[in-house]
């Protein structure tokens, strides 16, 4: 069985920095990675590596602009970023009176009073952080710390990592190696995850399937229930990508051994033919992942140990322990036990292991694992694990943990995706819903539903037990139609969520991305600091609180930035660099596109299927000309790095009365998208255009044109999708200038608000009238007398503050 198989070996020719980049001496080397990045080794024994490591893949980046000084003393190295002195030949640190006597690294910092000094040892007390293992594992603060800091600077210490040899095989680093990377950016933070992801690995693509809904519950599935299951989801018209079996698939007790977690064995009480399970699902278009726990070892019961025990020349028929750090039991793991799963149609794993909370066999185990399930360019690698902390972002999806079912839970998720984003991690998955405990709540449900919709993974699930309520339909009819409306929104957005999955592997632009990194002061003010950017269209601020009973709303406050932005699902006009408060619906949620957006859709009617769309739908907001470029390919296999892809460049070009939006292919293969497709373009707030015109390359075509509510929506039908669809749209004054008005949002607190009708036309006369907010508060409290109860007394009154703050 050996070896372990060409897609495990390593490139080690470009984890060794050019030789005129290193500075080295006696138990000293000193390498500069870029102008942002030096490397710092001390060695008693001049032992250097340079070999990659679980957290660094390459160290020659190219040929940085520095200039070196040295005499017999000091060695002094000047970039653009940063200016290192050091004592040569001396240990890093200094002593307790001055850190900084061997080795000092100097910001070199546009604005002065952010020159400061880096040395060994420095406590870095402004980082951010943002490397967790998941939220039920406990991380030591010294391996939380991300890359953004307030500083302008951080450091990664890369001395305990194991080394990767040439065959894959992973070997300790040798003892008393001190070996720190220090990344010195000042406020070009962008470039500073820039030249991290040269060094330690591109972001992973991950599949187009695992953009869309996922379903798990700690539930005995079999192939009764879950066939019922999949027709409950059908019959609401829900939409699924995948069905991932958590442990009772496999055998749970058998003999001596009891509630079992490991297992490689579809237990045949619950399915009687496994891999015809797996076809019925794929007909639907839905993928599966199955849960294991290699830590847990292999089982005499399982269907292969006995070839495994044979190989192994073990013959007592008791458990195989297994250590990610053997090659011959990695071997066996892939070959025997999960390649047979896969050939049945397993499509991926859940590595649901804690490795005896060993964070290096955490991260051994996630990264064969990974690297096997991609050992083949017809299938796209994919897992989901806890993180194993180095390089994360390489081996997506994460496994978020297992969390209580709670509001003060749900507001702890927005700021752990974004504080992921410090350390390039995009691809988080948490427990819609929450995982176990606490109450259920239809409200709680909801906001943990909208948050998941605008996060990178939606992922159902919870623990076991009977109410523990994450079916839609378990729910009532209102809570049930707002999920169902939600679900089949986020897999109409993969289009969108697709293309920005492309650009944060090619560019390293993290999909998530925090407010706090263009607006710092909203760090520390909870009111703000949850929000973030999801993909470079769209703008979420989450609503992590209990509504107000009385008016039916949750109270809300968020930041709008520069700019002009509009609410995703009204349309209504946001003018931004401003603080706003406003009042949402348990059906909605604040997610706002700023002008210009162009937003790609998916239209398609079969549910399920999250492959490129026939049915197109581009919805673009008004106000300023935007180019987005929509990237597709197969989803599934890695051929796409082959150059079997399509983009299409989506040009808007906006004048107040015309405006044109042009469709063109500009890079990629025909065969991708489908031949001919469907176009629905949405221009939001927009009123019926006179003149419309849409040509194909250079003849004019038909298409159907109308307003729906406040867009003007033009359809194409049949186009080809290579070539240059051109739509052009003329008129007087068609574009609405709805503003947001504090005023709606009390109208339609009002209308809603069981109050005698002639009480609420009284109420409005003085909510919207023109006298001074102290003359209406007077006004509100003498309405006690025409019967208006105290707490909507309460409501009023608070509700004119709001008003007062406009």
């Amino acid at each position: 069985m050996y070896p372990l198989g060409k897609q495990f070996e390593i490139d080690t020719t470009k984890s060794k920095s050019e030789a005129n980049c290193m500075y080295s001496g006696n138990n000293y080397r000193i390498s500069v990675i870029s102008d942002r990045c030096v490397r710092l080794e001390y060695s008693p024994n001049n032992q250097f590596i340079d070999n990659p490591t679980q957290l660094i893949k390459k160290r020659n980046l190219g040929n940085p602009d520095f200039l070196a000084e040295e005499d017999g003393r000091i060695l002094k190295i000047t970039t653009k970023y940063f200016v290192l002195t050091y004592v040569k030949g001396q240990p890093f640190g200094g002593n307790s009176v001055d850190p900084a006597k061997n080795l000092k690294i100097t910001l070199r910092a546009h604005d002065k009073d952010r020159q400061k000094d880096w040395y060994y040892g420095h406590p870095e007390v402004r980082n951010m952080d943002g490397n967790i293992v998941s939220v039920d594992f406990p991380t030591s603060k010294a391996l939380q710390r991300g890359l953004f800091s307030l500083d302008g600077f951080v450091s990664l210490d890369d001395s305990y990592s194991r080394i990767l040899v040439q065959d894959g095989t992973l070997i300790e680093a040798p003892t008393d190696h001190t070996d720190i990377y220090v990344f010195m950016y000042d406020r070009d933070f962008k470039q500073a995850l820039f030249d991290y992801f040269k060094m330690t690995g591109s972001p992973a693509l991950i599949p187009r399937y695992a953009l869309g809904n996922w379903w798990s519950r700690n539930v005995t599935y079999d192939d009764k229930s879950l066939g019922e299951l999949i027709k409950n989801f059908e019959k609401k018209k829900i939409p699924l990508s995948v069905i991932l079996l958590d442990h009772d698939w496999h055998y749970r007790t058998i003999g001596e051994f009891k509630d079992l977690k490991g297992g490689y064995t579809f237990n045949p009480a619950l399915f009687s033919n496994p891999q015809q399970t797996m076809e019925a699902l794929h007909s639907r278009g839905i993928r599966v992942g199955l849960v294991v726990d290699p830590m847990q070892g292999f089982f005499p019961h399982d269907a292969y140990y006995k070839p495994a025990s044979e190989y192994l020349e073990i013959l007592n028929s008791k458990v195989i322990l297994f250590d990610p750090l053997n090659p011959k039991l990695l071997d066996v793991l892939f070959k025997v036990f999960l390649h047979p799963l896969e050939a049945m149609g397993v499509d991926f794993f859940w590595n649901d292991s804690f490795a005896n909370n060993d964070l290096s066999r955490l991260w051994a185990l996630n990264h064969y694992m990974y690297i096997d399930s991609g050992r083949d360019v017809v299938k796209r690698p994919m897992l989901l694990s806890r993180s194993g902390l180095y390089a994360p972002h390489r081996y997506p999806v994460l496994y978020g943990g297992s969390s209580e079912v709670s509001w003060d839970a749900l507001k702890k998720l927005p700021f752990e995706y974004l504080n992921a984003a410090n350390i390039g991690v995009s691809w988080w998955s948490h427990d819609v819903g929450g995982n176990h405990g606490g109450i259920e709540e239809g409200e709680l449900y909801i906001r943990y539903l909208q948050l998941s919709v605008f996060s990178p993974i939606l992922r159902f699930h919870g623990a076991r037990g009977q109410y523990y309520k994450r079916e839609p339909w378990l729910w009532d009819v209102k809570t049930e139609n707002i999920a169902a409306d939600y679900l089949r929104l986020r897999h109409r957005l993969i289009p969108y969520l697709y293309t920005e999955a492309y650009n944060y592997t090619k560019s390293g632009t993290p999909v998530i991305q925090p407010f706090y990194y263009n607006y710092m002061w909203t760090y520390d003010d909870d009111l703000y600091k949850n929000q973030y950017y999801f993909g470079s269209q769209l703008l979420v601020c989450p609503i992590l609180d209990q509504m107000d009973t009385t008016m039916n709303r949750t109270i809300h406050r968020f930041f709008i930035p520069d700019g002009i932005w509009y609410d995703f699902v009204t349309g209504k006009k946001f003018p931004g660099n401003k603080k706003y408060t406003s009042f949402f619906k348990e059906s909605d949620y604040p997610v706002f596109a700023h002008a210009g957006s162009i937003i790609p859709l998916s239209n398609r009617s079969d549910y399920n299927n999250t492959g490129i769309p026939t049915d197109l739908e581009v919805q673009i907001f008004p106000g300023v000309s935007n180019t987005y470029t929509l990237y597709e390919d197969d989803g599934v296999t890695s051929l796409y790095k082959q150059g079997y892809y399509l983009k299409t460049s989506i040009d808007y070009n906006y004048l107040k009365n015309n405006y044109t939006v042009i469709f063109r292919s500009i890079d990629g293969k025909s065969g991708i998208a489908p031949d001919k497709r469907n176009y629905k373009v949405v221009f939001r707030n927009t009123k019926q255009a006179h003149d419309v015109v849409v040509y194909f390359n250079s003849t004019q075509i038909n298409c159907e044109s109308y307003v729906d509510g406040n867009d003007f929506i033009v359809e194409v039908k049949d186009c080809p999708t290579i070539g240059q669809l051109s739509i052009n749209c003329k008129g007087k004054d068609i574009e609405i200038d709805a503003v947001r008005l504090i005023n709606d949002d009390v109208n339609s607190i009002l209308m809603d608000l069981k109050v005698d009708t002639y009480l609420k036309e009284e109420i409005a006369g003085i909510m919207f009238g023109k006298d001074t907010i102290s003359k209406k508060r007077i006004a509100i409290r003498k309405m006690k007398k025409r019967g208006l109860s105290k707490n909507y007394i309460t409501l009023f009154l608070k509700l004119l503050e709001y008003i007062s703050e406009v």
